[in-house]
């Protein structure tokens, strides 16, 4: 599959942050909720169930599509936990996801067969779920690597 495009963030001010994903879409304001930032934006912890959630949501429409099962106008809601962990540090200790699907599973022959598969095909939360390495590298205004 490669490598994915590359997003650019960059800070305005305190908090807020511009999300640039390429040239193909318009630009993202992210910022902290109160107190730290102004919530003029949805912050990293919602871009990340966003994700999770968008991209469970496509891996149900594959499924019904690879079954031949017809349920368009698939809405869902999702929610998270934050608590601290070991160290003090805040995490997202769970994600919840709720999926309503556009048709009744009675009119859904094969929905045992989505439902079985579905999740397995979502790269975000599958990812998620294993835990993802990521690496950083930290870089002065002259480009001098920091860390």
């Amino acid at each position: 599959m490669g490598d994915s495009p590359g997003i650019t963030i960059r800070q305005i001010e305190g908090y807020r942050f511009e999300i640039d994903f390429g040239e193909a879409f318009p630009r993202l304001l992210a910022d902290e909720a109160a107190p730290y930032g102004k919530g003029e934006g949805p912050f990293p912890e919602q871009i990340l169930v966003a994700g999770v959630t968008n991209c469970l949501c496509a891996s149900l429409v594959f499924a019904l599509g690879k079954y031949r099962q017809d349920a368009p106008g698939i809405a869902a809601t999702s929610s998270f936990r934050v608590e601290r962990n070991e160290e003090g540090r805040l995490r997202i200790a769970g994600i919840e996801v709720g999926i309503a699907l556009g048709a009744p599973a009675e009119s859904l022959p094969r929905i045992d067969k989505v439902l079985e598969q579905f999740e397995r095909f979502c790269t975000v939360s599958e990812s998620v779920k294993a835990g993802i390495p990521v690496t950083v590298a930290v870089r002065d205004s002259d480009g001098t690597l920091l860390t």
